[in-house]
């Protein structure tokens, strides 16, 4: 009788949690749909004729958007579109990261690779070679820089032109507005002829002579991979202002560096925030500042640390090329190596070859900040 009860309230407790495993997974489902939507879209789109190719050197099968340039491009383009700056092309994964329906109809609206090449390479002069696949980093920088960060290849005939209809000046009901209507309409004429007349300048220049490499593209290497850094939390931070911190951690790898938001007044901050990195073929350590961030004065330290990727990098490349004895080999050298940054273990599971690493913060009274590291290959 005792079993038949048992039987009973076990099965009336299955039933039970499976009804909150529903619920609970159809809620989950609702708030995955629209960030699964906004990438089946994206997706869909891919497939439009010229988003097959990169953008800039015509790499088949690009992974990587330029959000507000809406250009479809590869993962060594996208190197070289990461170091222009968000202010000039915001890089997203296709694959990799979180896209919110915003970001896709920005992407679509701008109407792919074939829109933005009509726009941005409409007149390079012959003397101006675009990248192939196979071109270098210098090659690939130069055209870039020139094509979205100095727009050297516009089309000057439609910078001459008003950007917007002067019928909607019309309407305005005072003698005085339609003056100031006139005077505006003047000095954006003059402003468009002037820049005209500079990129125009550029051109000619291009055509002449071949640009110098500036400092800051001179000796580039190639990238061979990207690391995508989920900096979680810092623990024990010291204080810098009065009772407490307003702390922010800084990634460096070689000259990049990527920043987390500003979390006031605490100590034991969560970012739970991810950023990414391209990868140097010669692999640098990947250095972790903390900062206190200051209104009125520069940003106080709150400590550092590094970390030797180089291992991580090794085996993500052995996994990625099937070397099941490399692979060991790697992961063999990580329980060998004595750090103290208390290296986490290298995982291989579900194609992702990750690094869990807390680190104790160095020149400082104490704090520590645990980061998770994936090492993304080159095929994604």
């Amino acid at each position: 009788m005792s079993t038949r009860n048992e039987t009973t309230e076990a099965s009336l407790f299955d039933l039970l949690k499976l009804d909150d495993d529903e619920e609970n997974g159809s809620d989950e489902l609702d708030e995955e749909t629209p960030a699964v939507g906004a990438k089946l879209r994206l997706a869909d789109f891919l497939s439009v004729s010229g988003n097959e190719l990169c953008a800039d050197c015509g790499s088949p099968n690009p992974k990587w958007v330029s959000v507000n340039l809406g250009s479809f491009v590869c993962i060594k383009c996208s190197g070289v579109h990461r170091s222009l700056g968000v202010h000039i092309s915001k890089i997203l994964s296709v694959n990799l990261d979180e896209w919110t329906e915003e970001d896709v109809d920005n992407v679509i609206k701008i109407g792919g690779n074939i829109e933005v090449n009509m726009k941005y390479e409409h007149s390079i002069p012959n003397s101006c070679r675009k990248p192939q696949p196979n071109s270098s980093i210098d090659e690939r920088t130069d055209f870039i820089r020139r094509k979205y960060e100095m727009q050297q290849f516009l089309n000057t005939e439609e910078q001459l032109s008003c950007p917007f209809n002067p019928a909607a000046f019309h309407c305005s009901s005072t003698g005085l507005n339609s003056m100031v209507d006139k005077k505006y309409l003047n000095s954006m004429r003059i402003h468009n002829i002037g820049q005209a007349f500079i990129n125009s300048r550029k051109r000619k220049d291009v055509e002449v002579k071949p640009s110098k490499k500036s400092s800051s593209t001179a000796g580039m290497v190639e990238f061979v991979g990207l690391i995508k850094v989920k900096v979680v939390r810092g623990i024990n931070l010291v204080i810098r202002d009065v009772r407490s911190s307003d702390p922010y951690v800084m990634l460096s790898l070689g000259n990049q560096s990527v920043k987390t938001r500003v979390i006031k007044s605490n100590l034991n901050p969560v970012w739970n925030e991810k950023l990414m990195l391209s990868i140097p073929e010669d692999v640098p350590p990947l250095k972790v500042n903390v900062f206190d961030k200051d209104k009125f004065t520069e940003d106080d330290p709150m400590g550092e640390a590094e970390i030797d990727i180089k291992l991580l990098v090794s085996a993500a490349r052995a996994f990625e090329n099937g070397n099941a004895n490399e692979l060991s080999k790697q992961l063999e050298k990580m329980t060998d190596g004595k750090d103290k940054y208390s290296l986490g273990m290298i995982k291989v599971a579900e194609g992702k070859t990750k690094q869990d690493v807390t680190l104790q913060l160095q020149n400082v009274e104490s704090g520590e900040i645990q980061i998770e590291i994936e090492c993304v290959p080159l095929t994604q």
